[in-house]
């Protein structure tokens, strides 16, 4: 059994990844910013005992280290850490350069970086220097973006956010092999969660379909699994990984 804190776990993609460590015997800690009852809704479907829950905005440095105090203290430590927050696309922070002020292409850089790139930095600094300290082994799991590689016009403060965290975590990665830690990230294309739902369903939705040759979009259980797999003992050699979950909807060169 290991211990896994899974960020921005209320729902989508993080409660998907919390479900998954949990089906297998893991105790997990759900963490989220703002949705507590979708959180608790995720807390109470996981199997098993000893789960718990955790709320904070990681873009504040300070919160970022006391959620991971406090993970280690709910469960005894911490195992696993699933880099799962972020702060989305959408038509609310859309900040294309020809249709946005300069103080909203400011707001956007800056949440976006603060939450999927420095958040995610220093829970990881957290649970590095958790598990040096006490001398274990583990495993970091950074979701990152498909957009990081394709590119992200009207979100551009997403895709550099997420091209950074694939870099970090390969940075991370050699850093933190010799104490037994592997670091790897997952590149995910269009997921099909709750927040999807609408534009899925809409005009939008047989394009979004139709980027795949597969003609359908991804789900959160798919990246879950490959999380999972990532997190694992037996995946240790693919340290520095970034893995590509898009249906062949974008191929890297």
């Amino acid at each position: 059994m290991r211990r896994v804190l899974v960020t921005g776990a209320s729902r989508g993609i993080g409660r998907a990844v919390a479900m998954a460590f949990a089906e297998q015997g893991d105790t997990v800690a759900v963490h989220y910013a703002a949705r507590r009852d979708d959180a608790e809704e995720t807390l109470r479907r996981l199997p098993g005992h000893g789960h718990t829950l955790l709320a904070g905005d990681i873009s504040d440095p300070s919160v970022a280290r006391r959620i991971v105090d406090d993970a280690v203290a709910a469960l005894g430590g911490v195992d696993v850490l699933v880099n799962n927050a972020a702060v989305a696309p959408s038509a609310e922070n859309r900040h294309s350069v020809a249709d946005v002020s300069y103080e909203d292409w400011q707001q956007s850089w800056h949440r976006m970086i603060d939450v999927n790139l420095l958040g995610a930095a220093n829970l990881t600094y957290g649970v590095a220097r958790h598990l040096i300290d006490r001398g274990g082994t583990g495993s970091i799991v950074n979701v990152g973006s498909r957009g990081a590689f394709r590119g992200e016009p009207d979100f551009p403060a997403y895709g550099a956010s997420k091209a950074a965290l694939h870099a970090f975590g390969q940075s991370m990665a050699v850093a933190l092999a010799p104490h037994g830690i592997s670091v790897t990230s997952v590149a995910p294309g269009f997921v099909a969660t709750e927040r999807q739902a609408a534009k899925l369903a809409g005009r939008d939705g047989e394009t979004l379909r139709g980027e795949s040759p597969f003609g359908r979009v991804g789900t959160a259980e798919e990246v879950a699994e490959a999380v999972l797999y990532l997190a694992s003992p037996g995946a240790v050699w693919s340290s520095g990984a970034v893995l590509d979950l898009n249906g062949a909807s974008h191929l890297r060169t």
